[in-house]
């Protein structure tokens, strides 16, 4: 018999803006939340899109191996529905719930939950897993909750921004300040509804006995951020609290959503799947180890469009390469909004990316100073590929041997230059189409 309920709380595209990790916004229920139990400062998701970084943290797999080399709408999928953790758990007596999105699926049916809570917006999905937590339910749970408050449309604001602060990669203008200043009511909702949720386990008195898990997806939805590569993308919040875990301890250890499945494994005492690549955070919460791996890994292949990208981070550099022949900003993978529409009066769509990018974390932690052409970090720069190009090479990553697959049928946008992809997506059938755009 399990020994305790799993609460999986997620949001969209929130990265690490909360108050625990030190952002200006007041989000109380996830600061009490971090007191609690455990904080990750420096956990990566996957890949920074929205299907390939859940696949990552609910399948133990990089993107490329999980198959969610794009988005689940769009066209993508898993490989294989059984390697998701509602199946592992099941084999050891857990029920499987669902409130709110899932994003690893076009039909969510095909992923087997055992109930999918019927919701509507995301008051609707706090209410509904409310609902069932405060019914006490007796069977071992692993329940879903997915929130969409901090992607875009933010909600609207009154207030103009005067008072905001931009994140320090952003420019400091008032269309950028209005931005932030909805995407921070966003996250104050977020709050809210995760408050409205870890509120129901105590008023049923199931905290004591269920683990939590509270993350996001991937980075902000500001340009610069989401789907790219560097921590502003793949940097994400990672919290747990439940039975046997240090309370208040905040670890700097490099970690991995996909760590977070071998985790789950190591304490309900399961065997680790064949698929897994992540590992287990145990020798961390125990105090065992100051790190469980020397680097990570992360991608983008497809998001609106194509933009393939593969980088690798240890605790002190960070490298990113690009492989499509137009190194273009690829405009429809940037979400519409009011620091977009700035950004593009001032030029954006004629800056370009570098083809290899090196950052020096330490030195600079906004990964804005390339070295990659610099002769002094020259040595660095080829242990940094040499990591890169065995991982896509043991992983079977497809731009390695350019087997790139696509879905028999996916909305997918072929030029870079196009500014929104709700009014340029085209129907692709034919992976040689998006071969032809890489460097080979």
């Amino acid at each position: 018999m399990p020994k305790f309920n799993i609460l999986y709380l997620h949001s969209h595209d929130t990265g690490r803006f909360i108050q625990p990790y030190g952002f200006p916004v007041e989000t109380p229920n996830l600061q009490r939340l971090a007191e609690e139990g455990v904080m990750f400062r420096n956990c990566h998701c996957v890949g920074p899109t929205c299907s390939p970084s859940r696949a990552g943290l609910l399948t133990g797999q990089c993107a490329h191996s999980s198959g969610m080399l794009g988005l689940a709408h769009r066209g993508f999928g898993l490989n294989d529905y059984s390697q998701h953790i509602i199946h592992t758990l099941k084999k050891v007596g857990y029920r499987s719930i669902l409130a709110g999105v899932q994003h690893v699926a076009k039909n969510k049916e095909v992923i087997g939950y055992d109930l999918v809570l019927p919701t509507k917006g995301d008051a609707t999905v706090a209410n509904a897993a409310r609902e069932f937590l405060l019914s006490r339910p007796q069977e071992p749970f692993f329940m879903s909750v997915g929130f969409t408050d901090t992607h875009r449309s933010f909600p609207k604001v009154e207030e103009d921004g005067s008072y905001e602060s931009p994140p320090p990669l952003l420019p400091d203008h008032p269309a950028v300040r209005k931005d932030m200043a909805e995407f921070k009511a966003g996250v104050r909702r977020l709050d809210h509804h995760m408050g409205m949720v870890l509120s129901a386990l105590d008023e049923a008195g199931l905290r004591e006995n269920t683990l939590v898990v509270c993350t996001t997806d991937h980075g902000m939805a500001f340009p610069g951020m989401k789907c790219n590569l560097t921590a502003w993308g793949t940097g994400v919040m990672l919290m747990m609290r439940g039975p046997g875990l240090p309370k208040g301890l905040v670890l700097d250890s490099l970690v991995s959503h996909m760590d977070v499945y071998p985790t789950i494994c190591d304490l309900v005492g399961c065997e680790h799947p064949p698929w897994l690549q992540g590992y287990s955070l145990l020798p961390l919460l125990e105090g065992k180890a100051e790190e469980i791996r020397e680097e990570l890994f992360a991608e983008v292949t497809f998001h609106a469009a194509f933009e393939p990208q593969r980088g690798v981070r240890t605790q002190r550099w960070s490298y990113i390469r690009r492989y499509l022949d137009d190194l273009s900003v690829v405009l429809p993978n940037i979400d519409d909004g009011h620091t977009k529409s700035y950004l593009l009066e001032q030029g954006l769509r004629d800056m370009r990316h570098p083809r290899e990018a090196l950052y020096d974390l330490v030195y600079d932690p906004m990964e804005r100073c390339n070295l990659a052409e610099r002769p002094e970090y020259a040595s660095v720069l080829v242990d940094m590929r040499n990591r890169l190009d065995r991982w896509m090479r043991e992983t079977r990553d497809p731009l390695w041997d350019n087997n790139l697959v696509l879905p028999e049928t996916g909305v997918l946008v072929t030029s870079p230059n196009q500014t929104s992809p709700r009014e340029t997506a085209e129907w692709c059938h034919d992976a040689q189409v998006f071969l032809d755009m890489l460097v080979r």
